[in-house]
């Protein structure tokens, strides 16, 4: 059991990486790509409502959160997609469906790009990448890593750049990487976002939280404008940047009733 869900573990070799893969259920694969510095302990609700769906969920521990171990840094997002692109070779389904939340969809993106093959269609979680982030989001999306603060200045960083309601914000305290945040943010910046934005044209469900201070909604309407019908927006209501522990219900009815008007069991 790990937190509540039975799983299966694995370990896949990479170039850079030696990545540590947790699996559950049974039926068509949904991998799980998190957000910036954080593992794939988020996915836990998602992850327990997909397999009583009948799907079977991949969530791989990203490069540097234990037990995944970093070999080396990441120069680009190619490589962060690469790791994946060998987890979806390893467990032998190919194509699957791909969620990422928040940088995770910056990595899912990429991986649909790189490797048009192994992906299916996309899951977009609180996408963002081209419209700026407000100077204050931006410090305080800084100071959620910084884990020496005083914990109530902290926690005030955290509702501001991820919550919808403040109070939340305590669900969040603990599971931020620094040292894993800063290279993903590295390869980021490494990386046009012209390689990744339209995420290989894959058809796509975009899941636009209503109170996303760190990926505004123009970012939604700027991915889905060029892909036309093979883009779905659907907004996610009271719900910040982390989406998932605020409105998981709303979040995996969403992805379930997509997955099922596509057919995918």
């Amino acid at each position: 059991m790990w937190l509540g869900l039975s799983v299966g573990e694995t370990t896949v070799e990479a170039p850079g990486a030696r990545l540590h893969v947790r699996v559950a259920g049974a039926g068509a694969d949904v991998v799980l790509l998190p957000s910036l510095g954080r593992g794939s302990e988020d996915f836990v609700r998602l992850a327990t409502d997909l397999v009583a769906a009948g799907f079977r969920v991949v969530l791989p521990e990203p490069r540097g959160i234990a037990p995944s171990v970093a070999l080396a840094r990441p120069a680009t997002l190619h490589d962060l997609a690469a790791d994946v692109a060998q987890v979806i070779r390893a467990l032998g389904a190919p194509p699957v469906t791909v969620l990422g939340h928040a940088f995770g969809n910056r990595v899912a993106r990429t991986l649909a790009s790189d490797h048009p093959a192994l992906v299916r269609q996309l899951v977009l979680l609180a996408c963002g990448g081209i419209v700026p982030i407000a100077p204050d989001v931006q410090r305080s999306l800084g100071a959620c890593f910084a884990l020496d603060l005083p914990e109530a200045e902290r926690l005030a960083h955290i509702a501001r750049a991820f919550f919808a309601d403040a109070r939340n914000a305590p669900l969040w305290r603990d599971g931020w990487h620094p040292q894993v945040a800063a290279f993903q943010g590295a390869a980021t910046r490494a990386t046009p976002v012209d390689e990744w934005w339209l995420g290989g044209e894959k058809d796509v469900l975009i899941l636009q939280p209503a109170y996303d201070a760190v990926a505004p909604a123009e970012n939604a309407r700027l991915l889905a404008e060029p892909l036309g019908a093979r883009a779905r927006i659907v907004e996610i209501a009271d719900a910040g940047h982390a989406a998932l522990p605020e409105q998981p219900e709303a979040i995996a009815r969403a992805v379930i009733a997509f997955l099922a008007e596509r057919g995918v069991r």
